[in-house]
């Protein structure tokens, strides 16, 4: 079943499970994501196209790809390992903050509401509390400042939780808040996968509803062995990394324990 499984454009059949995953109500759906961590190819990609969707400005960049060296000489190996915001399901981020500064929908996406979320202080307390090194905040600088003009691309708006937001001139602004990954949320209404999903070079990258028996990431989880990062804290991470033949859950964790 696998390798007939491998065979077909999984890109084209994750897209199609996107499809009919949002003919079902909000809270019919579970969204989950998954990282052949024996595929990924440390191209960042994934990163490029995370900051270009987003409109992230320095230091802000929702998806890091870590690079791990395991094992000591001469048996040595080297993993790459993506991360992001999990969307736990008992997220430990937001404990202690308002709570109209976000909203954990019934799909399992938390949103930060940035015109809520805003703060030094407050982004000091919400990355202090979240395990994975995850959150972001926006301090409102410019990779092409004084260069000597903004370039088009970091002046145009970006259009995170389904709204439009710019980082310069009038309107809604991210700066000043803390920001996340948030499984691109806006593509996802759009019936568009994440960005970092259609831009991996190698395929290491996957996403679907955990209630779909019979899309991609069902058959990859019941097909190969996964951990979940963090999870004896009780966190409930909805990131599945799938494990190889070398790579185990004390190798993930030198990067994300």
């Amino acid at each position: 079943m696998q390798q007939t499984y491998i065979k077909e454009n999984l890109v084209v059949k994750m897209q199609e499970d996107l499809k009919r995953a949002l003919q079902k109500p909000m809270n019919k759906r579970s969204w989950i994501m998954v990282i052949d961590t024996d595929k990924c190819i440390g191209c960042n990609a994934c990163v490029v196209s995370c900051i270009a969707e987003n409109v992230s400005p320095p230091g802000v960049s929702y998806r890091v790809v870590n690079d791990i060296e395991d094992g000591e000489y001469p048996e040595v190996s080297r993993y790459f390992m993506p991360t992001n915001c999990q969307q736990c399901d008992n997220p430990p981020c937001i404990e202690g903050i308002p709570e109209d500064a976000y909203t954990k929908r019934a799909d399992g996406i938390l949103v930060f509401h940035y015109d809520k979320l805003k703060g030094k202080k407050l982004f000091q307390k919400v990355e202090n509390q979240c395990p994975y090194t995850a959150v972001y905040y926006d301090e409102g600088t410019f990779y092409t400042a004084n260069t000597p003009k903004l370039e088009p691309y970091e002046t145009r708006p970006s259009y995170e939780y389904g709204e439009e937001w710019s980082r310069v001139g009038k309107g809604q602004s991210p700066i000043n808040a803390v920001r996340k990954c948030h499984f691109c949320l806006h593509r996802l209404e759009a019936s568009m996968l994440p960005a970092c999903v259609t831009t991996c070079v190698g395929r290491a990258m996957y996403f679907g509803d955990k209630n779909d028996t019979d899309n991609v990431v069902n058959k990859l989880l019941k097909n190969r062995k996964w951990v979940l990062i963090n999870e004896s804290e009780g966190t409930k991470p909805r990131v599945f990394y799938l494990t190889g033949t070398i790579l185990n859950k004390e190798t993930c964790m030198t990067c994300h324990g």
